[in-house]
């Protein structure tokens, strides 16, 4: 498919609409879960809960610079009364963001935006 910058920030704002996402959730998760064996994984929760709006900056600055308007809609969340559910939700977000980024890095290069093709492989590598 052929790739236009227009197409490349429709794709950055529902990358940014699912960092949002990944935010909330994360915070919810960690809210939510029970049990003393999950006492370190809550804490790891919510420092991804930051690092999830640091990316989303890091989007939003991206598309704005790019003639964009950054989104502030939000993709959807998955929540559970299960803990490891709730766990499995929150590596299937991560799965698709490596996917999403990928792609994403793919389509900056063929634009010859390697800027955004650096702060992508950025996010990636967190």
């Amino acid at each position: 498919m052929e790739i236009t910058k227009e197409k490349l920030l429709k794709e950055l704002n529902k990358d940014l609409e699912w960092e949002y996402a990944a935010a909330i959730q994360y915070v919810q998760h960690a809210s939510v879960m029970t049990g003393a064996q999950y006492e370190s994984i809550q804490k790891e929760l919510i420092v991804h809960s930051q690092e999830e709006m640091q990316h989303a900056l890091m989007l939003a600055e991206q598309i704005d610079f790019l003639g964009g308007t950054p989104t502030i809609d939000v993709e959807k969340r998955e929540i559970s009364d299960d803990t490891l559910t709730m766990l499995k939700q929150d590596l299937a977000g991560e799965e698709l963001a490596i996917t999403r980024y990928k792609e994403r890095i793919e389509q900056a290069e063929a634009l010859k935006e390697y800027g955004l093709r650096r702060i992508l492989e950025d996010i990636l590598i967190q």
